[in-house]
């Protein structure tokens, strides 16, 4: 996929206003519904010049989901700026994040996750099942980085839990089972964290 950008390597302003119209359309009503011409008619543009900047609708939701990803670790980082230390304190912000992120913004749950629910299991190795699943184990990792400078016991395995409780207060945000499940998901990870703060002896 080849973008479009203007000599100041900012997409141009044909390609951000697709873009923007098909972000906001594909979050609403999901990738299958929303068809080309109707992004290419609310954006007002051709369909040509829709292909021309983004390639296929592929190409198009795939830069819908890497600028959601870029929005939300550039928020998440902005957020742990306010946490300097490591500690446990540091590693919550992640869900302190997520809640200002997601909360009232994401009514339908994290992007990413619809994306792939729409996509079938024979459709693991395509473009957009493989990018999601590259943006869910950044989170991984970058979990696993702040469980290890926070000086926790396994690490590797707290990283997987909180992913867990992170994700399922997402789906729980869609599916509006409970209030506040983010909230919920901070108060596990805060427990689970207490429980690995001290080296455990074998």
């Amino acid at each position: 996929m080849a973008l479009e950008y203007d000599s100041l390597g900012h997409l141009t302003p044909a390609a951000e206003r697709v873009l923007a119209t098909a972000s906001a359309l594909f979050y609403a009503h999901g990738l299958h519904a929303v068809g080309v011409d109707r992004i290419a008619e609310e954006s007002g543009v051709t369909k040509k010049t829709l292909y021309e900047r983004f390639g296929s609708k592929d190409g198009l939701v795939l830069a819908y989901l890497k600028r959601r990803e870029d929005q939300w670790r550039n928020h998440l980082e902005h957020c742990l700026e306010e946490h300097p230390e490591a500690g446990a304190d540091r590693v919550l912000a992640v869900f302190d994040a997520a809640d200002l992120w997601y909360t009232g913004r994401s009514t339908k749950g994290c992007s990413a996750v619809n994306a792939r629910a729409e996509a079938g299991p024979e459709d693991a190795g395509q473009s957009i099942p493989v990018e999601v699943t590259a943006q869910k184990t950044w989170m991984l990792r970058r979990f696993c980085q702040l469980c290890t400078e926070a000086g926790l016991a396994d690490p590797e395995l707290l990283a997987r839990q909180l992913l867990l409780l992170l994700e399922g207060a997402l789906v729980t945000l869609g599916t509006r089972s409970f209030a506040e499940p983010m909230q919920v998901a901070r108060q596990t990870a805060q427990a689970l964290i207490a429980g690995r703060a001290a080296p455990r002896f074998r």
